[in-house]
Formats: structure tokens, sequence, C-alpha cells
């Protein structure tokens, strides 16, 4: 049997580049967002108003290691540009086709499951039991960006790096496989549950050519599942303007 080769040929490279990267930027982000000294310090400062000071820093964190360093760092050592990533627009009937779709199959699902104590316990992951407007939009516009950052990193890079230099279902399976895996945390349903709604995301990132339905959709399911744990949770409530 002879020795193998560990030469890097072709888009052999690319492929250990963008892997590495993917699993680099995700231990960093996790290791930092849930940093227990941190958690700990901002509690002893800010009493009521860490926890969501906490959360908030667990989103921004994602935002800087999952969306900018991969995205400069691809961008300078891989030979793509933002298109080749899915950050154009294109195919915008069809995208939005698929946004409306997708909601209207996601929001009576999270309506369900909001009123399952299971899911109260762990959304939203502000636990704060008076949200105010200002509450409101602080949450979205950090899980706007987080989220981005997150469908940059999966649906963008990884995806779109690994079906130019593998093949379309060998990029399918890679992401879905490490998409699954980054939900272990939350438990079971989630962590199944990424499996075909992953394997969905990835065919119409690569169908329609563009991150855009990942973004908006994966948005749609976060928020309409933080305000509807509001809702129906007994503990919390909406501060009437």
């Amino acid at each position: 049997m002879n020795p193998p080769s560990f030469a890097l040929t072709g888009h052999d490279g690319q492929v250990v580049f963008v892997l590495f990267l993917v699993t680099i930027s995700f231990i960093t982000f996790w290791f930092v967002a849930e940093s227990l000294p941190l958690k700990e310090k901002l509690l002893r400062k800010f009493s009521r108003k860490a926890v969501v000071k906490y959360v908030l820093f667990q989103k921004y964190t994602g935002v800087v290691f999952l969306g900018l360093v991969p995205f400069v760092l691809s961008m300078l050592f891989l030979p793509y540009g933002p298109e080749d990533y899915g950050l154009g627009f294109k195919n915008t009937l069809s995208s939005f086709l698929w946004i409306i779709g997708l909601a209207a199959i996601i929001l009576p699902m999270n309506i369900r499951a909001a009123k399952r104590p299971q899911n109260m316990a762990m959304y939203p992951m502000i636990r704060a039991k008076v949200w105010d407007n200002q509450l409101i939009a602080t949450n979205a516009l950090a899980t706007i960006l987080y989220l981005l950052s997150y469908e940059l990193l999966f649906r963008g890079i990884l995806l779109h790096v690994c079906a130019l230099t593998l093949g379309v279902w060998p990029a399918i399976a890679i992401n879905v496989t490490l998409y699954a895996a980054v939900h272990l945390p939350k438990g079971p349903a989630e962590t199944i549950g990424a499996l075909p709604f992953g394997l969905l995301i990835c065919y119409i990132t690569l169908t329609t050519g563009t991150i855009w339905v990942a973004v908006v959709v994966h948005i749609i399911l976060s928020l309409s599942n933080d305000y509807l744990a509001v809702h129906y949770n007994p503990e919390m409530h909406y501060k009437k303007s």
C-alpha cells in the first residue's frame, strides 16, 4: 500500500481553508460568548440589566466572529467576490415567493410552540419581565445582525465554496451536518429540526444564488419565536406606550 499524499491539489486548499475557518470562527465565538467570568462580572456590575447586556454581547460577538472576521479573511485569501457568497440580489421574484411561503408555515408553528413550557424556558434569551419599545427594538437589531452574520458564514461562505469546489451534494451534506451539530446545545428538538430546515435552506440558497431568503426566513423564525414567547409567558408582558 502506497503512503498517502498530503499535497494540496486542485481546490483542496480552498476546502481546507474554509472548513478550518468555519471551525475556528465558531469555536472562538462560542467560548467568548459563553464566558462565565464575563457573565458574573456583568451580574455584579449591572444587576437587573446584566441579562440584557449579556445576551446583546453574545449576539454582537457572533457578528464579529461569525460574520466580519470570516468574510474579511475569505475576501483576502479566497479567489471569490461577494456575489460568489450569495450576497448579490438576483432571482428576486422566486426569493420573495420562498419567503412568503415559508413565513406562512413558520408563523403558525411558532404560535403553537410558544405556548409550550419548554419553549418559554428557553425563549426569549433576554429574560426580562417587562418588554418596552426600546428593548423590542434593541433585541430585533441584535438578532438581525447576528443572523445575517450566521447565514453569511454557513450558507454564504461555507456552502458556496464547498459547492464550487466539491459539488452540490457534498456541499449540502457538509453544511447540514455542521449546522445540526452547532444546535446540539439547544436540545434534541432543535438539533433534529435543523436537519430538514438546513437541507431546504441549502437548496433554496443554491437555486436562487443568494443568501437573502435564508437570512430573512431565519429572522422571521427567530423574532416571531421571541415575541410570541413573551406574549404567552405569564411572567412577562409588553409595556404599553
